[in-house]
């Protein structure tokens, strides 16, 4: 379930990462100088620095409080407008130790397969590193002497959380704190899907016969690093409009099609979904599970694979079992039977796969004439 959308705009949004980074240096500039700020500049990935508005706030002797509201600009999610809060603690005799910590709305990791240890807080890596970062850097030498406690919580997050796939994931108690780079674009508005469909237009328009689609930055990254000879303009982030996208590549007569991604997303491509938003359709375990089969996993493995809620979960057991090559190549072969059959002799297609860091795992490639109508 998700709330419905708006039909315009575009205007950029934050992450509750980002949120609970602005709090979390509110809280620690308050213990640092005896006062919580109205206003704080967070410091997010690729050099963004942000400014927050602190909604509520109290210092308790060597405990701080720090609240802020979610704002997620035109594409609203279900944690639109949440308060997201960070109760930070002196730590005495502790110098330089840092805890982070998830409280009351911060959902807890249940199952392997997120990225994320069992048992704790279901903060992700990148939010996790860069709320670290602004503590630190508002605790200053505050940090030689003591250790500190911060702990994050979302208020309403169980209630949100039921609006979300979360418990599917293993994910309970509450919602997740998400956002590699802290800033949320309108990735389902129809202004951002005009904005692919424009993107493969001007790809075409230059001449170009070949477009690169990816499902989010980190991905095209990867992709720009595998192909350096290709021209900036045939890039295309795409996010989840795979259908808009290849849709316009048809019209547009490009040849050439190289989807980079991940997983998780190029799972939901390979099941047949057209729209690859988290908040649709779960990925389908039975077909994750027959890939694994195909590429070697013993029958114990398929049978957990096809009880699990992530793709990743899959991955990671092929990784221990040293069959990742195979099984992502099933995975390559399955995205592109499922594509070509649904564009039949449109365009030339390739896969490339690049794991949770942005390395990469495998490339296959496919002729238009190798899918003909029946």
């Amino acid at each position: 379930m998700v709330p419905k959308r708006k039909k315009k705009g575009n205007r950029k949004g934050f992450s509750t990462g980002a949120n609970a980074a602005a709090a979390a240096l509110a809280a620690t500039e308050g213990l640092v100088t005896g006062k919580i700020p109205q206003w704080v500049d967070c410091v997010l990935p690729e050099n963004n620095v942000v400014k927050f508005e602190i909604i509520e706030s109290y210092i308790d002797n060597n405990h701080a409080f720090a609240m802020v509201i979610k704002d997620a600009g035109d594409d609203p999610d279900v944690t639109n407008k949440a308060q997201i809060t960070a109760d930070v603690r002196i730590l005495p005799n502790q110098p330089k130790k840092l805890v982070l910590k998830g409280g009351k709305g911060v959902g807890i990791v249940t199952q392997e397969g997120l990225g994320l240890e069992v048992g704790g807080a279901a903060i992700n890596p990148k939010p996790r590193e860069y709320i670290e970062q602004n503590v630190r850097l508002a605790a200053g030498e505050l940090l030689d002497k003591v250790g500190l406690e911060v702990t994050i919580s979302v208020p309403e997050g169980e209630k949100i959380a039921k609006r979300t796939l979360n418990s599917r994931l293993g994910i309970l108690n509450g919602i997740s704190i998400l956002g590699t780079t802290g800033i949320v674009h309108p990735w389902s508005t129809a202004a951002f899907r005009a904005s692919v469909i424009q993107g493969i237009e001007v790809t075409a328009r230059q001449g170009h016969d070949t477009v690169v689609l990816t499902t989010g930055g980190r991905t095209e990254k990867f992709v720009m690093r595998e192909l350096p000879e290709l021209p900036q303009g045939c890039f295309v982030q795409m996010g989840d409009f795979l259908r808009y996208a290849l849709d316009t590549v048809v019209k547009q007569k490009i040849k050439n099609v190289i989807i980079g991604g991940m997983v998780g997303k190029l799972t939901k491509i390979a099941q047949g979904e057209t729209i690859t938003h988290a908040g649709r359709n779960p990925v389908n375990m039975e077909l994750v599970a027959s890939l694994a089969k195909q590429a070697g996993a013993p029958q114990d493995i398929v049978e957990a694979i096809k009880q699990a809620q992530t793709a990743r979960f899959a991955s990671e057991q092929m990784q221990q079992l040293g069959i990742t090559d195979e099984f992502y190549k099933a995975l390559a072969a399955k995205v592109i039977s499922t594509l070509m059959g649904r564009y039949p002799e449109q365009f030339n297609l390739t896969i490339l796969i690049c794991d949770f860091e942005g390395n990469k795992i495998n490339e296959t490639y496919s002729k238009m004439s190798d899918y003909r109508h029946s």
